[in-house]
């Protein structure tokens, strides 16, 4: 019989893969010139078409300062604008610029040419059973969980 594989070492290259692919991601964002936080927010516009700031940051998970901090420094640069919504003026609208489109467009080529070579190991079948085999463990629409909470010792614990 062949050994048994342990959840705890599927978890452990699961991770160790997670963590190899990030930093691939994150090195194709700055080759671009793109922090993560500009490239989610021009991601989002890209897909989703003009937002308000505080849409913005609830979709990609930022915080209103650093959402606001995010959008003013890509305004600075010319890859977003802001523009009163069209029916309602108390709304403030996002939307990317011609120079910003060309640079998400640039940055989402090159993040799908590094991670097409990442997996270029694996078949479109392997490709799409990987998929099905991951939704099995945690499904797509399930929230991840929040980390625990540290634990106290006893003696700070308060009675």
């Amino acid at each position: 019989m062949a050994d048994a594989v342990k959840a705890i070492d599927l978890f452990l290259v699961l991770q160790k893969t997670y963590r190899t692919m990030l930093a691939r991601v994150e090195e194709s964002k700055k080759k671009v010139g793109l922090g993560d936080s500009d490239f989610r927010v021009l991601e989002t516009l890209f897909h989703q078409g003009p937002l308000p700031v505080n849409v913005i940051g609830e979709r990609i998970d930022l915080t209103t300062g650093s959402i606001t901090t995010a959008v003013d420094r890509m305004e600075a640069k010319w890859l977003v604008a802001r523009r009163y919504h069209p029916t309602d003026g108390r709304v403030r609208l996002v939307e990317l610029t011609s120079k910003g489109r060309r640079l998400i467009e640039k940055a989402c080529t090159q993040l799908t040419a590094e991670m097409d070579a990442a997996f270029a190991s694996l078949s479109q079948a392997e490709r799409r059973s990987l998929i099905e085999m991951l939704k099995r463990v945690v499904p797509c629409d399930e929230e991840p969980a929040d980390p625990p909470e540290p634990s106290k010792p006893a003696a700070a614990k308060r009675r």
